[in-house]
């Protein structure tokens, strides 16, 4: 049954579907963060307290929108692939502590736990064939 066989044909194409559909909604998410201006960055930035840094909440604000909005773009792009996907995986730390923090309960943080994983993950396998990185910066030889 070709569904059962291991084979890795089809990765390169499962890491696209993966880009696309991420990135697309880290962009929705980051997108009204982002235009939402300075009032809307510091209270963003206000969660990095959690972590006990007290400084700068409008420019960490700022960072996470970006992250979001630039990160979802890149990460669909598959362009700066592992520099988006750290940058998302920070924001997903900052953001599961937060929810965390304020008492939550586990259906507040899963949702940016998972997506750090997913991030962590993806930061380790790298874009893909299907990427700008592959195009822009080949691999020096086949990684399989």
């Amino acid at each position: 049954m070709p569904l059962l066989e291991n084979r890795y044909r089809y990765a390169d194409l499962g890491l696209l579907v993966l880009r696309l559909g991420l990135g697309v909604m880290m962009v929705i998410h980051g997108y009204p963060k982002l235009m939402g201006g300075p009032e809307k960055w510091t209270a963003l930035g206000g969660e990095m307290r959690h972590l006990g840094v007290g400084f700068a909440p409008t420019a960490w604000g700022l960072a996470a929108a970006v992250a979001e909005t630039i990160g979802g773009q890149l990460l669909v792009l598959g362009l700066l692939f592992r520099w988006a996907c750290a940058a998302l995986l920070i924001t997903m730390v900052v953001a599961a502590v937060s929810h965390l923090a304020t008492g939550e309960g586990f259906s507040g943080y899963s949702h940016a736990v998972e997506n750090g994983f997913v991030f962590l993950g993806l930061l380790l396998i790298g874009p893909g064939r299907y990427s700008a990185d592959h195009q822009l910066f080949p691999p020096s030889r086949l990684r399989y």
